[in-house]
């Protein structure tokens, strides 16, 4: 029997890119749960709102906390407070995530690569410092997701260099996480979350929107961003159904994934283990091994 076999009932639970997509459907889903739920994000007037949405049908409390993932001083801050407020931290959900516009790796630029590596793997890093040693020495159960993706995860998209090696760094973080938190006994189990079963609307497409002027591409991008909504209607134009994959099913799976303290939270674990024993059996045959046919309409 797990920690969380009882639900989430009174736990806290802290989500980093909580103001929109995939971090507003988990923050709802917990809520709905009876969870204690602390949303944070950087696009401040969102995440008012999102809170203050949640908060209306929400079975427990849902709080607001702006947070600057790639800074580690605000990432200790939202730690701080929340602990402040609630007196714990049972479940940490490092979501918040960004991509850079897709391009060959020789055609990305060196601020493609700072902006979403400081987002995609500092900032779980960030949350991972800032949280679990306060957690720990909490002696509360807890549990800590980190959001990745098949994309770096499982096999890589060529295209998305910066990003897919961001979360292939993000993959590699949690394994070791867990590893090391189990060696010592701690009560805090550790979950790898791959979004996936089709098109995720989200926010990430849209990125740049939050780029720091800091960061912006050094030389402009080949094409505009484009959305969710756009890629659907070319593809009907073309007579085409691209199927969606519902954010609330998502956040399900990771609920559900807790429960039953899974390390890896996926659409389809059995097409994800397929993926990587045919990558390593064209690694043994001393080949690349990015099966560049897997990502369907993306690839």
């Amino acid at each position: 029997m797990g920690e969380f076999d009882s639900g989430f009932g009174d736990r806290v639970v802290v989500i980093t890119g909580g103001a929109s997509g995939i971090g507003r459907a988990l923050g709802e889903r917990f809520a709905a749960d009876g969870a204690r739920v602390v949303l944070a994000d950087i696009e401040r007037d969102q995440l008012e709102r999102t809170a203050a949405e949640l908060g209306k049908d929400a079975a427990g409390e849902v709080a607001a906390i702006a947070v600057d993932v790639t800074d580690p001083a605000s990432v200790e801050a939202l730690a701080a407070a929340a602990f402040d407020r609630f007196g714990a931290v049972h479940v940490l959900i490092n979501n918040a995530g960004v991509g850079a516009p897709s391009a060959r790796p020789w055609e990305t630029t060196p601020n493609d690569w700072r902006w979403v590596h400081s987002v995609n793997v500092f900032g779980v890093a960030h949350g991972i410092q800032a949280f679990v040693p306060r957690m720990i020495a909490s002696g509360e159960p807890g549990y800590v997701v980190n959001t990745a993706s098949g994309d770096g995860a499982v096999n890589p998209l060529p295209g998305a260099s910066v990003y897919a090696a961001s979360k292939a760094a993000v993959a590699t973080l949690t394994e070791c996480l867990a590893t090391q938190l189990a060696a010592d006994g701690a009560r805090i189990g550790v979950s790898l979350f791959l979004p996936g079963g089709g098109l995720l609307d989200t926010g990430l497409w849209t990125a740049d929107r939050n780029r720091p002027a800091a960061l912006a591409r050094e030389r402009p991008r080949a094409s505009p961003a484009i959305t969710v909504s756009q890629l659907v209607r070319g593809a009907a134009a073309q007579g085409r159904e691209l199927p969606l994959q519902s954010l609330d099913v998502l956040a399900g799976q990771v609920t559900a994934g807790i429960t039953a303290g899974a390390y890896c939270i996926t659409s389809d674990l059995a097409a994800d283990a397929a993926t990587l024993r045919e990558r390593a059996d064209r690694l043994g045959a001393g080949l690349c091994p990015t099966i560049t046919g897997a990502h369907g309409i993306l690839g």
